[in-house]
């Protein structure tokens, strides 16, 4: 994490190439993408797009949405998390390849 305030939290995030992360949406918060380094492919509830260095998307509260790394370069994004609530407990997670619930 970056930084962390009332109402949002600022995280890095990084995706190996081939990567991706859960299927997942938020009940309490929005998030806005902006990626740094590398491509990401997103899944936007049901639009796909892709977003490049100093492009980003918005993810609205209650979008199910995935990240990407379709690229050969590490992917680097950052996540701006607003909402009342932003608990790492309010993710329902619909498709990973971690194995988390």
């Amino acid at each position: 994490m970056l930084e962390e305030g009332p109402g949002f939290k600022i995280k890095r995030i990084e995706v190996k190439p081939g990567a991706s992360l859960s299927l997942q949406m938020h009940h309490h918060r929005s998030e806005h993408w902006i990626v740094v380094r590398g491509m990401a492919k997103i899944v936007n509830g049901e639009r796909t797009c892709y977003v490049r260095p100093n492009e980003s998307t918005y993810i609205p509260a209650g979008c199910k949405h995935r990240l990407e790394n379709p690229g050969v370069l590490d992917l680097v994004m950052i996540e701006v998390q607003c909402g009342e609530y932003l608990g790492e407990d309010d993710i329902v997670r619909f498709d990973d390849a971690y194995g988390r619930g």
